[in-house]
């Protein structure tokens, strides 16, 4: 672009010192016609790297779950293929469920066998209770009798006795109940963790994306340690797409600014963004939270930059973009739009330049 605007301007230069000879051809004309050039090239670019500012370092990059299972088993099934579309859902790999189903037939074995102490139980107290309370009638009667001496004191006391052993027996029942209650609660849980533990044998896609390197392998035994994964999901749902800045060249900056990029898949195609957000954070602002007292010594380290995640938008909505995947690109401000028109030209010549691929010759021609 810089050629383009000074192959211009020597052209009018041309037309009006030796062409027409409009003005003359001095030393003050050639001072002037030199330097005037340069100070509007400088400021032109100061200005265009405020309003548009460009990054020569715009990066894809995608979320990378690590699979791990959540049961421990053989692996019996692993269906998909490397770095192939894989849709959410999808099966990823089976493990062996013969243990796992055996667990799920003893949880429901003991399940059934507690209801059905707890229904003995309860129909042992339902059985009890009308004999209590014939049997409490029974004494209410012999104490009658034996208070007029119509009846025998020892029919009385085992009427009482009868109440005091059908009572304990109510008591016994009602115990074994509320115990079978309790076993019960815990063998659903039990069954319930025994059929989550089977159906985690069949590990599914949490979303759309793709396994780069696929090493797991039926026979493999698989383990549910946190810290031992056996593939990494990338998922393509919600890519980043990441500019980096400069500080001060986030100034005029705000969500929803127009973007376009440039990424090196795609050489000279231009991909249209918009600005979703700027993250106002680095590694060097980050404030220990510890006992220490803040180090306050001059930094050394070189100035991190700022990130700006970018959505492509329009047309390039659904683009794929690789993991990884590097270009440039610039934003458009708000802010002197009428030169932004120079910062347009710029990405698009750029973004030509990504169809030339340029190694050393000896890549050619290869070593002997």
């Amino acid at each position: 672009m810089e050629v383009i605007l000074l192959g211009i301007y020597g052209f009018f230069v041309w037309l009006i010192f030796f062409k027409f000879k409009w003005l003359p051809w001095n030393f003050t004309s050639q001072f002037i016609v030199i330097t005037l050039p340069i100070v509007a090239m400088m400021g032109l670019f100061l200005l265009l790297n405020i309003c548009a500012p460009a990054s020569d370092d715009v990066r894809a990059m995608n979320y990378v779950v690590p699979i791990v299972p959540r049961i421990t088993g053989q692996v019996t099934e692993v269906p998909i293929q490397p770095n192939r579309p894989i849709k959410k859902g999808d099966v990823l790999f089976k493990i062996d469920p013969v243990p796992f189903e055996a667990a799920v037939r003893a949880a429901e074995a003991t399940l059934r066998g507690v209801k059905y102490e707890r229904s003995n139980a309860s129909s042992k107290k339902a059985a009890l209770t009308p004999r209590i309370e014939l049997a409490k009638k029974r004494v209410e009667q012999f104490s009658a009798l034996a208070t007029t001496g119509a009846g025998k004191r020892a029919d009385l006391e085992q009427a009482q006795s009868d109440v005091g052993n059908l009572e304990s027996e109510f008591l016994a029942a009602d115990a074994t109940e509320s115990q079978a209650r309790a076993q019960i609660a815990k063998s659903e849980a039990d069954l319930i963790n025994a059929k989550f533990d089977l159906d985690g044998c069949v590990h599914v896609a949490p979303s759309n994306g793709r396994v780069a390197n696929l090493s797991l392998q039926p026979g493999v035994r698989a383990t549910q340690f946190a810290t031992m994964p056996v593939m990494s999901f990338i998922q393509e749902d919600d890519p980043w797409l990441l500019a980096f800045y400069r500080q001060n060249e986030l100034r005029y900056v705000e969500p929803g600014d127009e973007a376009e990029i440039f990424m090196k898949v795609y050489p000279g195609r231009i991909i249209k963004c918009k600005v979703d957000s700027i993250l106002w954070a680095t590694a060097q602002g980050q404030l220990p939270i510890n006992g220490n007292l803040p180090n306050t010594a001059p930094m050394s380290a070189p100035e991190q930059r700022i990130a700006v995640r970018l959505l492509t938008d329009g047309k390039d909505k659904d683009v794929f973009l690789a993991a990884g995947a590097r270009g440039g690109g610039a934003i458009y401000t708000n802010d002197i739009k009428a030169i932004q028109i120079l910062r347009r030209v710029i990405v698009r010549i750029t973004a030509k330049f990504d169809w030339f691929v340029i190694k050393h010759l000896s890549a050619l021609f290869g070593h002997h």
